[in-house]
């Protein structure tokens, strides 16, 4: 097979991997809508803890053990990982908690900032220069966080904060030298001792974290495989494309769940909240032209 046909049938099959991870996480809310029976916090800690045993079962099977021991022996990375794992563990609660309580559309909102969260940080923390459609795009998103605010109420902190979490995530891993798949693992297993700890804490207070329904129980333990499984297949979709493509199939995510808050779940959107997105959207517009400029796809005449 010639050595462009090999390299463009696997950009297309990483293109193929990435939508189907994004529309995974578009109808993420659907699943844990299924769960609203169950504390938030509860559902966190499961999805932590079942989400360990699947790394180590993996880790196990494909022989990864030894990239695990050098992440957790550099304490420099370990540190690093330390801080993503609690900025992970802050975004899955507060999306969680987002979702079952009836406010899709601000967890749709969150992950349609994250974009231009992430420009704002690189601005911010790393000193990175910001094109004028760069500033332009953060400066309308910030206003309609703004307008949102005011005028729909202060349930848009959860929009802000799954926004920032995922920026500061993101940006955490950037600096830390380790593959995906023992990197992830090695968050987990930090995150583990204190979800496991939180649920013995339930169980003598008289909660029972596993005294549910068997399908409760078996839906809890699947979140760990879907949370693991999605990641890691974005990890190896991510080391065969572009960032410019990535970031814009990013949009599949948030707009699936966009739907569902108002086509489904039918949660309020009267015109502010329209008028609020067509901002958002508007600035994702600009960023997006933006993106592609700097990649080249789009070539001056």
């Amino acid at each position: 097979m010639p050595r462009d046909s090999a390299t463009h049938q696997g950009a297309t099959g990483a293109v193929l991997l990435a939508l189907a991870v994004f529309v995974g996480w578009g109808v993420f809310p659907g699943f844990f809508k299924l769960l609203v029976s169950v504390p938030p916090a509860e559902i966190l800690a499961h999805r932590i803890l079942w989400s360990a045993a699947f790394m180590l079962v993996l880790l196990i099977a494909t022989g990864q053990l030894q990239p695990v021991r050098d992440t957790i022996a550099d304490r420099r990375t370990l540190g690093l990982l330390t801080v993503s794992a609690l900025l992970i563990a802050v975004n899955w609660l507060v999306y969680v908690g987002t979702v079952t309580s009836g406010h899709v559309l601000e967890a749709s909102l969150g992950y349609f900032i994250s974009p231009l969260a992430n420009v704002a940080l690189g601005r911010i923390v790393l000193r990175e220069r910001l094109t004028l459609l760069q500033t332009l795009a953060c400066g309308l998103a910030a206003l309609a966080v703004a307008g949102f605010a005011l005028s729909v109420g202060p349930s848009v902190w959860r929009s802000v904060v799954l926004a920032l979490s995922f920026g500061c995530y993101g940006l955490v891993r950037k600096l830390v030298r380790a593959d995906p798949q023992p990197g992830f693992a090695v968050e987990c297993f930090l995150l583990a001792p204190v979800a496991g700890c939180y649920l013995l804490y339930r169980g003598l207070d008289g909660a029972a974290p596993l005294d549910h329904p068997p399908g409760i129980l078996a839906l809890l333990m699947l979140s760990g495989v879907l949370t693991s499984l999605p990641l890691l297949g974005y990890a190896v979709a991510a080391r065969k494309l572009r960032l410019s493509t990535l970031g814009l199939l990013n949009y599949v995510t948030p707009s699936i769940q966009f739907v569902l808050g108002v086509a489904v779940y039918d949660e309020p959107f009267d015109l502010v909240r329209l008028g609020g997105f067509a901002v958002i959207w508007l600035a994702l517009g600009l960023y997006s032209i933006e993106m592609l400029r700097m990649t080249r796809w789009l070539q001056p005449r």
